[in-house]
């Protein structure tokens, strides 16, 4: 029994949807998914049902690269929630590749990671606009403006880092598992949030840029039960709020020297019978 080959990637939450504008944005948040190639099966049974690990070894195959010379099992230890809007897909297809990239001695580029992630993305089924912004937000740090029209290496109009990282708490409540089925057309209706969305970024204004992209994507999948929560956590002392992806989850982020009303908006949620958990921004 032995371990082939390793690969770490991380979630993220959205500063603009790609369905809002065209073009997406993703905060690296520290939320790991760990993927081991095994030569023998994991005892914990993997829970993928998009089919993505099978997807990435396709997409691997489809682009020559080689194969471990053992039969290959899939290990997966994810930190990433699925299935609420926080990039788990992203996270597991990116460190997927890295952990064929280990077994194999494959020398990549940041950019062929990404590409060949997000082909197993979509090939799954698992994403609407190929998840790119989320990608690129697994494998680095901080944030990019990206243009999923164009090739991968050519398509990231505007990155940088989230200011003074380490001095904000960042929290998320979850919400379930989404159930609404996402209609593209619907993100249309919302363009003037994300349109404001997109000029905060340009901005430099990123704490702006995520509660308006969550109002847009609240408007769009009818989430109003998500954008009274995140109207109240504005009320409440959180310098920002939003829904993530398409939901339902809801980012929320504090300076953290604000003890008391850490402390308030925390018992509040929980009087409110709501689970949240707390993350940070990825600086490494």
């Amino acid at each position: 029994m032995a371990v082939l080959g390793r690969g770490t990637a991380y979630g993220s939450c959205s500063l603009l949807h790609a369905l809002g504008t065209g073009y997406g944005a993703s905060l690296s948040l520290d939320l790991p998914a760990k993927v081991m190639l095994r030569d023998n099966p994991d005892r914990q049974e993997i829970v993928d049902p998009h089919g993505l690990l099978p997807a990435v070894e396709s997409t691997w195959n489809e682009a020559g690269l080689p194969m471990p010379e053992s039969e290959i099992h899939w290990m997966v230890r994810s930190e990433v929630p699925a299935g609420m809007g926080l990039k788990s897909s992203s996270a597991v297809a990116a460190a997927a590749v890295l952990a064929l990239c280990d077994a194999t001695e494959t020398e990549l580029e940041t950019s062929q990671v990404v590409e060949l992630a997000v082909r197993a993305q979509l090939a799954s089924g698992c994403t609407v606009t190929g998840s790119v912004d989320d990608t690129w937000a697994a494998v680095t740090t901080g944030w990019k403006v990206v243009n999923p029209q164009v090739p991968i290496d050519q398509g990231i109009a505007l990155e940088g880092e989230w200011p003074d990282s380490s001095e904000w708490a960042v929290f998320i409540v979850e919400r379930g598992e989404r159930t609404a089925e996402i209609d593209a057309q619907s993100f249309a209706r919302a363009q003037m949030n994300f349109q404001k969305a997109l000029m905060a970024i340009q901005q430099g204004a990123l704490d702006n840029a995520m509660t308006e992209n969550g109002r847009g994507v609240a408007f769009s999948t009818a989430d109003q039960t998500g954008r009274k929560i995140c109207n109240d956590l504005l009320v409440w002392g959180a310098r920002c709020a939003g829904i993530s992806g398409s939901g339902p989850a809801i980012v929320f982020m504090i300076p953290s020297v604000n003890e008391a009303a850490i402390s308030r908006i925390l018992d509040t949620l929980s009087s409110r019978g709501l689970s949240v958990f707390e993350t940070a921004i990825r600086t490494e």
